[in-house]
């Protein structure tokens, strides 16, 4: 059954998906090929019973577009992280990393998430301060009276693109590369092979940090293997004709009474809109700043306060200080390398007698 609330987290989702589309534009990915990841997208979610969706993801977008130099370059690392992806959640390697980590590291790497979303949003509220200011204030307002991230980010959304059009703020987005389906031949040199893995580590971290931060916003149970599976072939597949890479999101989506559900509208919509090719236009009416909310509700209201009470929990001195590497790091660079380095904290500390 499909609830009003569905509806709307779904609908939420896709509009900050949308405003992402800009930065894959600017690298050269073609849209129309991307429509494939987001079928791939549905498919995995029903099959896996999943609630985490993909979508267009700043941070896998600027991993791929700045270390490809060329189009060619960026295409064929999207497409070798997604084989690689898949392989790794075929193998169930990224249980094992997240077992041996324990939980209160990955719950420290969630909150080092959190605060990043919280300093993205920030970011854009600097580039234009009424919007993101406007988008911000009216997503923690809405947030906070009706516990609702759907109807928070929609409305906050919805208000900033009312705003922007009066004050004449919009945006717009242009690809000098043509939007049709063609095969792509990758190609393998030292650029490809570092941005690859690169690109790896990144959504290893990215997927682990997801799947969790969705299943508490869910409340259902996320499998990060199976995530990594569905949202490798994804790139894979998109990237086989041009596309963009199509990553795991935290959406307001998890938050539906039927996260699954809402997820799959969320794509479905995107589907639908790279299809028909009314993507530019709506590019128009969404400035960037409009989505500052969401990430900062999502952040600082739904990811942080809980991660980081798991996080600290115990009281043990090693443990809390592996907690505080791990929240540091992860939020100055990835989620991979923070739980890494919280790893590396904790059994240094170890060895060193902390209690």
């Amino acid at each position: 059954m499909i609830t009003f609330s569905d509806i709307i987290g779904g609908i939420a989702g896709a509009l900050t998906s949308i405003n992402q589309s800009v930065m894959a534009m600017s690298f050269g990915f073609a849209m129309l090929p991307s429509l494939l990841a987001y079928v791939v997208g549905i498919i995995g979610c029903l099959v896996f019973h999943s609630a985490v969706p993909i979508s267009f993801q700043a941070e896998t977008l600027i991993m791929a577009g700045t270390l490809g130099r060329d189009r060619r370059e960026r295409i064929s690392i999207v497409m070798f992280a997604g084989i690689g992806m898949t392989i790794i959640g075929a193998f169930g390697l990224l249980s094992t990393l997240t077992g041996f980590a324990g939980d209160n590291l990955v719950s420290a790497m969630m909150a080092g998430v959190g605060i990043v979303l919280c300093k993205v949003a920030f970011d854009m509220t600097k580039a234009c301060p009424l919007i993101g200011g406007l988008s911000i204030a009216v997503c923690a307002v809405i947030y906070l009276l009706t516990q609702n991230i759907g109807y928070a980010s929609l409305s906050a959304i919805v208000l900033s693109m009312i705003v922007a059009r009066l004050r004449k703020i919009e945006t717009s987005a242009t690809s000098e590369v043509a939007d049709k389906f063609e095969l792509q031949k990758p190609i393998v040199n030292a650029k490809v092979i570092r941005g690859t893995l690169s690109v790896m580590c990144l959504t290893i971290g990215g997927n682990i940090a997801t799947s969790g931060i969705t299943q508490g916003m869910s409340g259902l149970a996320s499998n990060p293997n199976h995530v990594s599976i569905y949202s490798g072939v994804a790139d894979a597949v998109s990237s086989l004709f041009g596309g963009s890479p199509i990553s795991v999101v935290i959406s307001a989506s998890a938050a539906a009474p039927h996260p699954i559900v809402s997820g799959v509208i969320l794509m479905a919509i995107m589907a639908i809109v790279l299809a028909t090719g009314v993507l530019p236009k709506l590019i128009k009416l969404i400035p960037p700043a409009a989505v500052s909310g969401v990430l900062f509700v999502l952040g600082a209201f739904l990811t942080l306060p809980e991660n980081l009470g798991i996080a600290f929990a115990g009281g043990s001195s090693a443990g809390a200080l592996a907690s505080s590497v791990t929240v540091a790091v992860t939020a100055i660079f990835d989620p991979f390398i923070g739980l890494l380095a919280g790893i590396v904290m904790r059994t240094a500390a170890g060895l060193l007698g902390m209690g």
